[in-house]
């Protein structure tokens, strides 16, 4: 495979600790940002009128573009781009919860801003508006952090799956996580709650994480590779027929079985599928990549992946509210002119989002005082480190279940901060501190 070392040239890519560069890897993890991100664009229904702001969802309002999801949903190809990245980045014989820790710094740093950035905006909103509408705007504050949650979690497990050897061990684990969806979604089914389900957030997003562990390190044969696609998207195909699993692999606001929350064995399906897919075309797409233009942008973006991530969304509001005030909304589908509206709305949303990129991308390379110390603590210490980064994913994804509203919300984001200040106290030593300052001073 071959792989491309970053030189001092080229622009900051999203994994600065990565010795070598996989292109097809980065172009899979901007490309599906931006589909993400505008897929978000597209399915936000919104206007206000004399009964105050009416929001919708174009999936749950048009159910018959549902089956659309089966490609826009394409949050696979992050945690595999997630797991690829953490083989080439892993070294036997490292500490693994040091390990850990560090690339949580980078990933973290960012989201720290944001939750500073709403937190100071809850409490203006409380002073303006008032505390209700501080808890309405509160809840969906930081649904989108679910990702950085699971994804903490998934990437304690990359170091142990480097020690897979042979496609068919890869294949055991992926039919064993599929496997364990499947029951924990009978019982999520006969409890009749989506909490029931919960331990699928594991179970399904560590299937991409396997295989772009396994694509990292050349163990899966192309033929085997088309053959596991073709046989999970059929049976991603037999279970919406003749199972339990309705067809959107996004939120539609009237589903009755949620596949994303908590996630399902269909979505497993998706994730196999999808994950296969991108082993089989990644050839050509690090050839094009290859090309000096494309390059140049892809490293670009994904110097930027948190804060196109974290911030898309209020790019999105201030786009869709900003029409609204010169009289143009995309809120009914069935009005003249709202497909044209919705594409109106994409292009500002670009506008806003390109301005939002340039002023607050620094910042995920900004190291901050104390965070971004040199973590090189061993045994105890770096278990511990690991395992209260762990925790803090788990913090993460209560956070984003309840928003910053109410005793659950808050009391998640004070456990996220304790967990990531434990695990940065264990992780760095007082010698790795002190030659963090020293190489501070040096450099200033």
């Amino acid at each position: 495979m071959e792989l491309t070392r970053s030189s001092s040239q080229a622009p900051t890519v999203a994994d600065d600790s990565a010795p070598v560069r996989d292109r097809a890897v980065d172009v899979a993890r901007l490309a599906a940002l931006v589909v993400v991100m505008f897929g978000h664009c597209a399915l936000l229904l919104a206007t206000i009128d004399t009964g105050g702001l009416r929001i919708g969802n174009l999936l749950g309002t048009l159910p018959v573009i549902q089956p659309v999801t089966w490609i826009v949903q394409v949050m696979p190809l992050f945690f595999l781009a997630g797991g690829a990245a953490g083989a080439y980045g892993w070294r036997p014989g490292t500490a693994w919860g040091t390990w850990l820790f560090t690339r949580s710094q980078r990933l973290c740093r960012p989201v720290f801003w944001y939750l500073a950035a709403w937190v100071l905006g809850l409490l203006v909103t409380r002073a303006v508006l008032g505390a209700e509408s501080a808890a309405d705007l509160g809840r969906e504050s930081v649904a989108l952090l679910w990702f950085l949650g699971v994804y903490l979690v998934v990437l304690a497990f990359v170091p142990m799956l480097t020690r897979l050897r042979t496609g068919g061990a890869v294949a055991l684990v992926v039919v064993g996580l599929l496997a364990a969806s499947a029951a924990t979604d009978a019982v999520r089914i006969a409890v009749g709650t989506p909490e029931a389900g919960v331990a699928n957030f594991v179970f399904v997003w560590l299937i991409p994480v396997v295989i772009g562990v396994a694509y990292a390190r050349n163990l899966l044969n192309t033929w085997a590779t088309l053959a596991a696609a073709v046989v999970a998207f059929a049976g991603a195909v037999l279970a919406v027929a003749v199972g339990p699993y309705e067809v959107s692999l996004v939120v539609t606001g009237v589903e009755r079985l949620s596949n994303v929350s908590s996630p399902t064995l269909l979505l497993g399906l998706h994730c196999t599928w999808m994950s296969c897919l991108f082993v089989l075309v990644a050839g050509p797409i690090r050839r094009w990549a290859a090309r000096p233009r494309v390059w140049r942008a892809v490293a670009l973006g994904n110097g930027g992946t948190m804060t196109l991530y974290l911030w898309h969304i209020p790019a999105i509001a201030v786009a869709t509210f900003a029409l609204h005030a010169v009289g143009v909304d995309a809120f009914d589908v069935h009005a003249p002119g709202f497909w044209g509206r919705l594409a109106l709305r994409a292009a500002v949303f670009a506008v806003v989002m390109t301005l939002a990129f340039l002023l607050l991308s620094p910042l995920e390379h900004r190291r901050l005082p104390w965070w971004d110390a040199s973590a090189r603590a061993g045994g105890t210490r770096s278990a511990a480190a690991g395992a209260f980064t762990c925790v803090a994913g788990v913090a993460v994804l209560l956070m984003a279940k309840y928003g910053l509203s109410g005793v659950q919300g808050w009391s998640a984001l004070g456990g996220f901060l304790v967990a990531v200040t434990v695990a940065r106290v264990c992780a760095v030593t007082s010698r790795s501190s002190t030659t963090s300052a020293v190489q501070g001073r040096s450099a200033a």
